[in-house]
């Protein structure tokens, strides 16, 4: 029987994963259970499992621009401890990755072998650790990258826009970066579909299908709750200056899941309609 680990086991995407997992055997670690900055921990850690999945990292992204050394320790360091881990004993690793290992300036689909151009510490450190893990566990490795997450299990910006509407009449988002709005549910089960399959390693894209901006996504999200989408009022990025600059242009290419003989994510219209249904969006 396969032995699965998950780390960052409390998060959005790892409770996801544990459900995806039911009735398997697996074993799910949060930060507190283990630290993979930590290599003899993780040495020992991962021993006798046949397959890791890190879903562990540093996602403040603002707070990194002033704190890259801690997110290099857990997005970086974290997965090639994780991934020497895994080549010693022979285990399959799947590390998450991110939208933010690209400039965000391109005009189409980034394809899964486009060249890496962060523009942020928070990317910058999640493409170092794509690197490490490639190097370190080779021809055993799956990086999936993702982006514009939202769930059950943590805050996120549907439930932010939920809660903004319930206090007040309008709500302004930006209209000029878009993206591919993705539920941690239909993430986890692609990613166990993807190992089920024994798909080649390598790099894949897990976001839903489609694209949308920021606006148009708060749009849906009142919609779908049954609340009047042109309370959503766009306005542009420069409003809304952080320290980490966002990538305008996150939509991701699916082209790995049909070579592997995958379909890809579904539109992520239709995921967030049964995230709805679900109550995956409830904000009490």
């Amino acid at each position: 029987m396969t032995r699965y680990l998950i780390t960052g086991a409390a998060g959005m995407l790892g409770r996801d994963l544990q459900n995806a997992l039911t009735g398997r055997d697996v074993t799910a670690f949060d930060r507190t259970e283990l630290d993979i900055t930590d290599e003899a921990a993780v040495t020992a850690a991962v021993t006798g499992f046949d397959v890791v999945i890190n879903a562990a990292a540093y996602t403040k992204v603002d707070d990194a621009e002033t704190n890259e050394d801690a997110a290099y320790l857990l997005n970086a360091v974290g997965p090639r401890n994780l991934a020497r881990a895994a080549h010693a004993t022979g285990a399959r690793l799947v590390q998450i990755s991110t939208d933010y290992v690209f400039a965000g300036n391109a005009t189409s689909p980034y394809p899964e072998d486009a060249p890496a151009a962060p523009l942020s510490a928070y990317g910058r450190t999640k493409a170092a650790g794509e690197e490490f893990v490639l190097a370190e566990n080779p021809g055993k490795t799956y990086i999936v990258r993702t982006a514009w997450l939202y769930g059950k299990n943590g805050p996120n910006f549907p439930k932010t826009m939920l809660k903004l509407a319930a206090t007040r009449d309008t709500l302004t988002v930006v209209e000029d970066q878009v993206g591919q709005p993705t539920w941690t549910v239909d993430l986890a089960n692609h990613i166990v579909a993807l190992l089920d399959a024994d798909a080649p390693a390598g790099i894949y894209h897990g976001t839903n299908s489609g694209i949308t901006s920021w606006f148009g996504f708060a749009q849906a999200v009142l919609a779908a709750n049954g609340l009047d989408p042109a309370r959503v009022h766009p306005t542009d990025g420069a409003s809304f200056v952080r320290p980490a600059p966002r990538p305008a242009y996150s939509v991701l290419g699916h082209d790995a899941w049909a070579t592997a003989g995958l379909a890809p994510m579904r539109d992520w219209r239709d995921a967030l309609t049964q995230a709805v249904t679900e109550g995956a969006l409830e904000t009490a």
